[in-house]
C-alpha cells in the first residue's frame, strides 16, 4: 500500500508502540503455517490439483462471493432484487466476529458454499466462518515474518483473498503468495516472491484468471521496482514477471503485439529512456491496487503506482510506465497497450485504482469501455480493447491540470501547482486523490458508478532524498487540508452518483472524513458505503436519499459484500477496523508537533480519534 511513510522515518519508528498483538489461539487451526508448529499439513505435490473451474459463473451465483470485485468487470453489482428501497429498513445485526486485530481492516469478505472467508490485517490470519450463525470453523495462521511491519508504507492492510476450484488464495504482508485447501485450511503451498530487505510488501488482493494467480507488489515509498505476477494455482511456481519500469523485454512489451493508442507511447524501451541513468531500476510503479479482466479480449486491466522518488525534480523525464494502465494477456503477461496517467507525476497520483468493464451507448453506439476513477481526480473513460480515452472529466476539486488533451492523451498541466524543488500550496486534489485505492461499484439498471471517495487538498514541496535500499525514499513535505479551506473539519468527503455518459455527478453525500470504505449495490438500488466515523449506511441508489444506518465499534474502511444467506434471505457484511493512511491519526499518529507526519494525511483529520476508537470486527446483517 502507500503513503504512510513519513517525512524521514517508516511506521515502525513514529508508531511502533502501535503493533497488533497476534490473535488469540482459541480457534481450532486450519492447518498452521510459518516455520514452527506441527500443524501444517503436507504441501500438494505440483500438478497434482484439478483444473480451475470457470470463476465467472461461480462469481454470478448471488449466493457466493469469491472474489473481492464480486465479479471479473469489477462492478461489486449484487443481483439480489429484494433487498431493495423498501426492504432495507428492516436489516437487522444476524452476527459479530472479532478478528483480534486493532489496525487498518481493508479486506472483502468471501463467501463460497456457506462459508465465510476473512483475512485480517498483519498477520494476515485467514479465518474461516460459518455463514449462518458465525461459528468459527477454524483458522490459518500463515505467520508472517514480523520486520515487515517495518516497510508497510501506509498501514499493515489486507484487501482480501480470492477463491477457485476449492482453494483460497491471498497474500501476506512479507511478500508471500498463499493457497490454502478451502474446506480443511490445510496449506497447499506458499510461495515467496519479494524482499522486505528492500522495502517490498503485499498488500493487495490476488485475482485468479485460468490456472494463474495474479499478484503485485508495494513498496513505491521504498524504491523498490513494480512487478505483477502470474503463479500457477496448482503449484504456487511463478508462470511470468511483468516489471513496469526497465527494458521492453523485462515490461514485457513486444512490438509485433504492442499497439498502444497514442503515437508517442510507441518507441521502443520507454521504461529506460524516459528516466534519468539508472533511475528506473528503483523507480517504484508498483502493483498494489486492482485487477480486472475481460474473457472476451482475454486481457487484464491492471494499474501502476508513484515513481521513485516523490520529488519529481530528483528524476527528470517522464517516468515510465509508473503511473499508468496496462492490458496484458493473462497467459504470457505480454502488454497489448499501456497508457500513461501522469506523465512525470509531481504530486504521488498512483494509476492503481479499480477498472470497471461495462459497454456503454457513446457516440451513437455500443462500445466495449473502461472506467477508471482517477486518483488524479479526473474520471476516464477507455475503449478498453485500444486504450483510447473516449473521455476524461473531473469528479471533485481539481487545481492541477486544466483537462485532458483527448489528441495527445496528456494532461494539460497548471504550472502554480508545479513542485520539485519548491513549494506548490492549494494543489487538489491531495496525495492521496480524489479517490484512492478504496473501490466504487456500477449498476447496470441505474447505468450510474457509486464512488466513496476523498475532498481533500495539500501544499507539497519536494526535499532531497538518497536511495538506501529498504529504508523511505520520499523526498517531499506534504501538508493535505479540507478542500472547503484550511480550518474546515465539516467536509473532508464525499459519496458520489456518476453519470458517464452524460459525464456528470447526478447525486453526492458529502461526509465529514475521507470516504475510505468499499462501495457495493443492489438490484434493488441500494448502494452501501461506510464512514471513518462508525456509520455503515445505505442509500437509495437513484438519489442518494438514506434509507438505513448501523453505528459500529470502529470506522469502516472495509468493503461490504451482499448475498443471498440462509434461508435465502439477503445478507450483508463488512469489516470495521479504522487505519490506513486515512485512519493514521486514529491509530496515534498526530500532527502536533509535525503537520507533515505521515505524509500529511493526519493534519487532514486530526479530529478523528475524538470519533472512532481501534477495533476489528465483522458484522454481518440480515433481512427478518
Amino acid at each position: 500500500m502507500r503513503g504512510m511513510t513519513f517525512r524521514a522515518t517508516p511506521w515502525r519508528r513514529a508508531g511502533a508502540a502501535l503493533m497488533a498483538a497476534v490473535a488469540v489461539g482459541f480457534a481450532p487451526a486450519c492447518g498452521g503455517g510459518g516455520e514452527k508448529g506441527g500443524l501444517r499439513a503436507p504441501r500438494a505435490e505440483p500438478g497434482t490439483l484439478p483444473p480451475v473451474r470457470d470463476v465467472a459463473t461461480l462469481a454470478a451465483d448471488d449466493g457466493q462471493w469469491v472474489m473481492p470485485a464480486k465479479n471479473y468487470s469489477s462492478t461489486r453489482f449484487s443481483a439480489l432484487a429484494s433487498l431493495d428501497t423498501a426492504s432495507v429498513k428492516n436489516l437487522r445485526l444476524a452476527w459479530t466476529f472479532s478478528t483480534g486485530q486493532l489496525r487498518g481492516h481493508e479486506a472483502a469478505p468471501l463467501v463460497v458454499n456457506g462459508t465465510m472467508y476473512v483475512v485480517t490485517p498483519f498477520p494476515n490470519v485467514l479465518y474461516a466462518l460459518d455463514v449462518g450463525d458465525g461459528s468459527l470453523k477454524c483458522k490459518y495462521e500463515p505467520r508472517p515474518a514480523r520486520a515487515a511491519q517495518g516497510v508497510a508504507c501506509c498501514d499493515v492492510v489486507n484487501r482480501g483473498a480470492a477463491y477457485a476450484d476449492g482453494r483460497i488464495f491471498f497474500n501476506t504482508l512479507d511478500v508471500h503468495t498463499v493457497a490454502v485447501d478451502a474446506e480443511s485450511g490445510a496449506e497447499l503451498w506458499k510461495t515467496k516472491l519479494g524482499d522486505i530487505n528492500i522495502g517490498e510488501s503485499m498488500t493487495m488482493a490476488p485475482l485468479v484468471v485460468g490456472n494463474h494467480v495474479l499478484v503485485g507488489n508495494s513498496g513505491g515509498e521504498f524504491g523498490v521496482r513494480g512487478w505483477i505476477k502470474a503463479l500457477d494455482t496448482g503449484s504456487g511456481r511463478v508462470v511470468w514477471t511483468a516489471y513496469n519500469t526497465g527494458p521492453d523485454a523485462e515490461v514485457l512489451i513486444d512490438s509485433a503485439t504492442f499497439r498502444p493508442f497514442y503515437e508517442a507511447d510507441r518507441r521502443p524501451n520507454l521504461g529506460v529512456s524516459t528516466w534519468s541513468g539508472d533511475q528506473w531500476k528503483v523507480g517504484g510503479g508498483s502493483v498494489w491496487g486492482w485487477i480486472s479482466y475481460d474473457p472476451t479480449l482475454n486481457l487484464i486491466y491492471h494499474g501502476t503506482g508513484n515513481p521513485g522518488v516523490w520529488n519529481p525534480a530528483l528524476r527528470p523525464g517522464d517516468n515510465k510506465w509508473s503511473t499508468s494502465v496496462f492490458a496484458r494477456d493473462p497467459r504470457t503477461g505480454y502488454a497489448r497497450w499501456a497508457y500513461q496517467l501522469n506523465p512525470h507525476d509531481e504530486h504521488d497520483y498512483d494509476g492503481v485504482n479499480e477498472s470497471i468493464l461495462v459497454d456503454l451507448p457513446l457516440g451513437g453506439r455500443e462500445r466495449q469501455v473502461m472506467l477508471r476513477p482517477e486518483r488524479n481526480g479526473f474520471m476516464y473513460v477507455f475503449d478498453r480493447a485500444t486504450g483510447e480515452v473516449i473521455s476524461a472529466d473531473p469528479y471533485g476539486p481539481v487545481t492541477w491540470a486544466s483537462g485532458i488533451d483527448l489528441k495527445s492523451g496528456r494532461p494539460v498541466l497548471n504550472p502554480e501547482t508545479a513542485t520539485g524543488n519548491r513549494k506548490a500550496t492549494r494543489v487538489c486534489p491531495a496525495a492521496p486523490g480524489m479517490k484512492d485505492w478504496q473501490p466504487s461499484a456500477w449498476s447496470p439498471r441505474t447505468q450510474l458508478l457509486y464512488l466513496p471517495h476523498n475532498h481533500l487538498c495539500m501544499d507539497y514541496e519536494g526535499v532531497e532524498a538518497n536511495y538506501v535500499s529498504g529504508t523511505p525514499y520520499v523526498g517531499a513535505e506534504v501538508r493535505m487540508y479540507s478542500a472547503e479551506g484550511r480550518e474546515d473539519r465539516s467536509h473532508r468527503g464525499n459519496f458520489t452518483a456518476w453519470d458517464p455518459v452524460a459525464r456528470r455527478i447526478v447525486w453526492q453525500i458529502p461526509e465529514k472524513f475521507p470516504v475510505w470504505s468499499g462501495a457495493v449495490v443492489t438490484a434493488g438500488d441500494v448502494a452501501f458505503y461506510g464512514t471513518m466515523d462508525r456509520w455503515f449506511k445505505a442509500v437509495n441508489a437513484r438519489t442518494g436519499e438514506l434509507l438505513w444506518q448501523f453505528r459500529t465499534g470502529s470506522g469502516i474502511i472495509g468493503q461490504p459484500i451482499v448475498f443471498r444467506g440462509p434461508g435465502d434471505r439477503p445478507h450483508v457484511a463488512v469489516l470495521a477496523g479504522v487505519g490506513g493512511w486515512a485512519g493514521a491519526a486514529a491509530l496515534g499518529i498526530l500532527p502536533e508537533v509535525d503537520p507533515t507526519i505521515a505524509l500529511g494525511f493526519p493534519n487532514a483529520v486530526p479530529d478523528l480519534p475524538d470519533h472512532t476508537p481501534q477495533g476489528g470486527t465483522l458484522y454481518v446483517f440480515a433481512l427478518p
